[in-house]
This record gives structure tokens, C-alpha cells and sequence, in this order.
């Protein structure tokens, strides 16, 4: 059985492009979310890269967004020759 991480890194960039195309203001997905807005503002500009996952469920439950669309891009591991 799969346990829950304790953080979750996300991708700032796409939670903020998720949040504009639904037409929200910083200050309104903070409230949705139940974080404040200049932690959202933080998350958006990469200065946090990682949420609990209360907060980030919130988020994705907001946004509607699916499991993995906010989460930031796990780097590939370079090719064995």
C-alpha cells in the first residue's frame, strides 16, 4: 500500500497558469486553499517548492486539478552506456 508523501514538490509555474485560466486572483485561491497569500505567491514563484499534503490537496481540489498536473516534473536519471 502506497503511503502518502510528506510533501509534495509542485511546479509553481502550473499552479499559477491553472489559477489564472480559472480566473482567479491570488488572494482567492489562498482563501480556497486555506494558506495565505503570500505563501501562494511563494509557491508560484518557486521559493517553495514543497506543500504538506493537506494544503495540496486543498489546491488540486480547487483548481481542480488532477494527481499530477501541479506536481513538478521528476527529472529523468541519465542513460547507462
Amino acid at each position: 500500500m502506497a503511503q502518502t508523501p510528506t510533501t509534495y514538490t509542485v511546479d509553481g509555474t502550473a499552479i499559477c497558469s491553472k489559477r489564472m485560466s480559472a480566473g482567479m486572483e491570488v488572494q482567492q485561491l489562498a482563501d480556497l486553499v486555506g494558506i495565505t497569500a503570500n505563501y501562494l505567491r511563494k509557491v508560484e514563484r518557486g521559493d517553495r517548492p514543497r506543500m504538506r499534503p493537506g494544503p495540496y490537496q486543498a489546491l488540486r481540489a480547487a483548481l481542480n486539478a488532477n494527481k499530477t498536473e501541479l506536481l513538478a516534473p521528476h527529472p529523468h536519471p541519465p542513460e547507462r552506456k
